[in-house]
């Protein structure tokens, strides 16, 4: 019996998280005083860009949690720092679990350390 939860968790995983290249979901957000000075910050633009184009939309949210934590949940959580952005960059080429929940995320090993730099930095700029 684990074992078919387990497989079933892990294809509905796959299916959540995978690929995300045939569906295009677009949000409309209400845009306040600090977002439009932050569309003015060049590592909020390139990092929304790269975030827009990738899979990550599957998973995260803004400001609320999906199947991953809310991007202000982990701007909360990490301060804005060289050695944090290096570190979360990893995670993200490197994909891993547990410190979210038991839930992993999937790694981007083809995504190059510059950036999931800037898609850390921009998501450490959306700290409220």
């Amino acid at each position: 019996m684990r074992k078919i939860l387990y497989t079933l968790s892990a294809a509905l995983l796959l299916v959540a998280c995978g690929g995300g290249a045939t569906k295009t979901e677009t949000t409309t957000e209400t845009t306040t005083s600090s977002e439009s000075k932050l569309s003015d910050n060049p590592d909020y633009t390139k990092g929304l860009a790269l975030i827009a184009g990738s899979d990550c939309l599957t998973c995260h949210k803004v400001a609320e949690k999906n199947i991953g934590p809310a991007y202000q949940d982990v701007a909360a959580k990490y301060e804005n720092t060289d050695d944090n952005i290096e570190m979360l960059a990893g995670k993200i080429i490197k994909g891993g679990s547990g410190n979210w929940g038991a839930i992993p995320m999937t790694a981007h090993a083809n995504l190059s350390q510059e950036d999931a730099e800037a898609m850390v930095k921009y998501i450490l700029l959306l700290k409220k």
